[in-house]
């Protein structure tokens, strides 16, 4: 599967915060840039293991190209101060059961 793409974004005197446009719902937080790769595969295994608790699909994630290309982002990119691709987290069966 391919990794889903999230935007980090910084505003003075604020935490790092990361979203994921294939993920609706899943974002995090993290004080120091350094822990925004943590927090960000945190996030998405928990967001992943709450969508298939409910019995929610599970949305394929894009690629760059065609995220940049989403004209509903086009204001996501300019406050980006990063952009990091998070591999999909294996899911065990134990994590799949609804």
């Amino acid at each position: 599967m391919k990794p889903y793409i999230g935007l980090v974004s910084k505003d003075p005197e604020s935490a790092y915060g990361i979203f994921f446009p294939d993920a609706p719902g899943c974002h995090s937080a993290a004080d120091e840039i350094d822990d925004v790769f943590a927090m960000a595969s945190e996030a998405l295994a928990g967001w992943m293991i709450a969508m298939r608790e409910e019995g929610l699909p599970i949305p394929t994630p894009r690629d760059l190209s065609s995220l940049r290309s989403d004209e509903a982002l086009a204001d996501s990119w300019p406050q980006a101060v990063m952009v990091i691709a998070v591999p999909a987290p294996a899911m065990s069966d134990h994590s799949r059961a609804a």
